[in-house]
């Protein structure tokens, strides 16, 4: 028999992390977009249980009791892949199912799996490319994830989340005059509350371009509210370490006790000499969450080993220092103080 306070409450708990992982989806009018992901978790969670419920479906000498809790239905499901690694739906579900119990890394992974078993599901692709992005702790997209939504939108051009999420790759690499391109042709497509917030990031984006392209310091007129000036220096003991000229700079700022994804970060190489950078609206990953929208934020730097957004051994990240918005003065971070 079906165990119903296990259906509810993974329902509820599919909503709720669903919910809080793309609240800036919801707030910028994408209520379609985020009403299928939460329904693609609950059906997901509905699918662990018929996995596991009736196991002998693929293992019929099996006689695993059906799992009482998602904890003890994502156990028996890597149980039942060990057993079956081919079975490529039985990954995307673990991916989905370690997703709504916060499991990113692991859903990250899990997704890697079945994307090595299907390579060419435009859907699949694009949902292992989010999720990699989501595991990151600067939540940027790297090249692995890039390749899936490039060939997402090669198998179906006209695939939606596909040209968002790679307008957000260029957006985060600096390449605005393409991440207007890429958005501009989703425009047509969406209903009008989203294309208006949509619109907003284009204008953002093509502001950038056209004051790169002028080599022009940013100016008040350029930047947005709550702009954020930051100085980061390197303390004497990273001046070996950086003069490799392997090593990232990231410059991140985010909700205190919010949500872990930034709500403006800026990638740079590591210098010996401090760099000074302006946070505002453009430096967001995700464009709809905005940083002239907030009275107060946490920034922090982070010097990365790897030169990739997700965080490794050997990362040095500064004490986060919580600032009031609009900032009354600039921000002065040392990288690397014992």
């Amino acid at each position: 028999m079906v165990n119903t306070a296990f259906l509810a409450g993974a329902a509820l708990l599919a909503a709720v992390t669903t919910g809080l992982t793309l609240w800036p989806l919801w707030r910028s009018g994408k209520r379609r977009i985020w009403g299928t992901l939460v329904g693609a978790l609950v059906v997901a969670t509905l699918g662990l249980y018929q996995w596991l419920g009736t196991p002998a479906a693929l293992q019929p000498q099996a006689s695993t009791a059906a799992p009482q809790t998602i904890e003890e239905g994502i156990a028996q499901l890597q149980s039942v892949l060990q057993q079956n690694p081919e079975r490529m739906d039985g990954w995307v579900l673990l991916a989905r199912s370690q997703l709504e119990i916060g499991k990113v890394a692991d859903a990250a992974a899990s997704y890697q799996r079945a994307v090595q078993l299907a390579p060419d599901e435009p859907g699949l692709l694009v949902e292992a490319a989010q999720t990699r992005a989501q595991a990151a702790p600067d939540f940027l997209f790297d090249d692995t994830a890039v390749q899936w939504l490039q060939h997402a939108r090669e198998l179906v051009p006209d695939n939606e989340r596909a040209i968002w999420l790679i307008g957000i790759v260029q957006r985060q690499r600096g390449q605005n005059e393409d991440a207007v391109r890429t958005w501009s042709a989703l425009l047509p497509k969406l209903e009008p509350a989203a294309a208006a917030a949509l619109q907003e990031q284009i204008d953002i984006a093509r502001g950038k371009a056209t004051t790169e392209a002028a080599s022009a310091a940013p100016t008040a007129t350029a930047t947005s509210a709550n702009a954020i000036t930051v100085t980061v220096t390197l303390a004497p003991s990273l001046a070996a370490r950086v003069a490799s000229g392997k090593d990232i700079l990231f410059v991140i700022a985010r909700v205190p006790g919010g949500p872990p994804m930034p709500v403006a970060v800026e990638r740079h190489p590591a210098q010996l000499s401090p760099l000074t950078i302006t946070l505002d609206d453009g430096d967001s990953p995700m464009p709809t969450q905005k940083l002239s929208a907030l009275k107060e934020v946490e920034v922090f730097a982070r010097l990365s080993a790897s030169g990739q957004a997700m965080r490794q051994d050997g990362d040095v990240d500064s004490t986060p220092v919580r600032i009031g918005l609009p900032a009354d003065r600039p921000l002065e971070i040392t990288l690397g103080q014992p």
